[in-house]
């Protein structure tokens, strides 16, 4: 019986991993790829390695899967979030699929909604470009 599930999470696990890898092709823009290259990938490959562990069920190469899945599950979201960073900063992704996301609109000491000046600059970015 554990043959049978880790063999479907293996299966499961290459589909999400190949996912991944046509929507790196696909996707239109650095933010969307970057998008596809990580969720569906860690995610296919954790389930590769519980598919794994299941069928090899050998303490040394358990071990070793678990090690490889937590330092995907650190590596992957900080790399991923540098990627953005950069991409945002250096202005490398398509406007037009972008939803900004900032808040347009501040609450003064009243309590009242003012919109920002036009040239304001957001201070992260602000600093980002100098």
């Amino acid at each position: 019986m554990l043959d049978v599930v880790g063999a479907a999470l293996i299966l499961v696990g290459a589909f999400f991993t190949l996912t991944a890898a046509i929507g790196i092709l696909r996707l239109p823009d650095v933010l969307n790829r970057m998008h596809a290259a990580s969720k569906p990938q860690t995610l296919g490959f954790l389930l590769l390695c519980v598919g794994l562990s299941l069928v090899l069920r050998n303490g040394s190469a358990t071990a070793m899967l678990a090690v490889a899945a937590c330092l995907q599950l650190v590596t992957s979201p900080v790399a991923t979030q540098m990627m953005a960073k950069a991409a945002h900063r250096s202005r490398q992704y398509r406007a037009d699929l972008v939803v900004d996301d900032r808040e347009r609109e501040r609450i003064d000491d009243d309590g009242d909604r003012a919109g920002l000046d036009p040239d304001e600059t957001d201070p992260d970015i602000g600093r980002a470009s100098r």
